[in-house]
């Protein structure tokens, strides 16, 4: 087995990172880590992703969860790890339970639909994000200075406004309840070396084009998205989740206008109800009332409907 040149220490601190929140963890599996939503498990070789139903906004976890959003986080991650295949390798094994290793099988109520068994990858230390739209960070900075993570972009884009080309704007990759922050690619490279760092961005940007021609037939803007990387024998393989509605902004084509804020399927209606509240992004965090609750809910399920159905299919209920 060739040597990883990516290591990813192992977070023996997880009840002082993330607190006493939810008692989704089974403690009859060895944990590996926690983090803003999965806890994943060490089964060697292997790793056991468990997508619970927690929600972050700000890099900070809320003491909230929306039910049943882990079970389309898994849905819709499966669905794109297909869909993406043939570009780039993937972590993903299977998400069938009776598949798993015969430890997880008591677990069985608890995994099904929310799990994902996968390689033991090695993680990239950044993250690679894809902006085929002029949004959240990226419209604060342009407004600021007329470019993106120092990539130059035209003058007179409005808020949303389409990219001719969409930008790579990497960014780091943060501990729990630390921010990322966005870094040039030339800060990528140093990180991760220039051959690494090139074939990630290629990557990255060809799984974006694809998947947004595939969501706009099925009325979905894709207006950014987040990936990560892995190593396994020295092989580039997509990891983690994969265009969901917490790694993307998802918007629907119908209403879309650049110049105004659009109505999304994602976690952008949680981010707006805290932003209301003038919260600083700092504990204590906020709750979030019940109807914020079920609208992202519906917002999620809406999003999942849309994606994964034929595309003759997704303009109605």
């Amino acid at each position: 087995m060739k040597k990883q040149s990516w290591r990813h220490a192992k977070q023996v601190n997880w009840q002082e990172r993330l607190g006493e929140m939810d008692k989704s963890l089974i403690t009859g599996l060895p944990l590996f880590k926690r983090g803003k939503v999965r806890d994943i498990y060490d089964l060697g070789d292997r790793l056991l992703m468990v997508a619970s139903d927690r929600i972050s906004c700000f890099d900070v976890v809320l003491p909230t969860k929306i039910p049943g959003k882990g079970k389309i986080l898994t849905a819709l991650s499966a669905y794109w790890f297909r869909e993406m295949a043939d570009i780039v390798p993937n972590h993903l094994l299977t998400t069938e339970v009776e598949q798993f290793p015969s430890i997880c099988h008591r677990y069985r109520e608890r995994l099904k639909g929310r799990s994902m068994l996968v390689k033991n990858a090695a993680p990239a230390p950044v993250e690679c994000i894809v902006r085929g739209y002029l949004f959240g960070s990226a419209w604060k900075e342009y407004r600021e200075r007329g470019q993106v993570c120092g990539i130059p972009l035209p003058a007179g884009l409005k808020e949303a406004s389409r990219l001719e080309e969409p930008v790579f704007t990497p960014s780091t990759k943060a501990p729990v309840g630390e921010h990322d922050e966005n870094i040039t690619f030339q800060q990528m490279v140093d990180r991760v070396g220039k051959e690494k760092a090139e074939t990630m961005r290629d990557l990255s940007i060809a799984i974006y084009l694809r998947a947004r021609d595939m969501a706009e037939a099925k009325g979905i803007i894709i207006a950014d998205t987040k990936l990560e990387f892995g190593l396994v024998n020295g092989e580039i393989i997509l990891i983690d989740e994969l265009l969901t509605p917490d790694s993307s902004r998802f918007w629907p084509v119908e209403g879309y206008q650049p110049g105004k804020a659009p109505d999304s399927f994602d976690k952008q209606y949680v981010r707006d109800y805290l932003l209301s509240l003038n919260w600083d992004t700092r504990p204590p965090v906020p709750t979030l009332p019940q109807e914020i609750v079920q609208k992202t809910q519906e917002k999620y399920t809406e999003a999942l409907r849309r994606l994964t159905a034929p595309p003759e299919r997704c303009f109605g209920r």
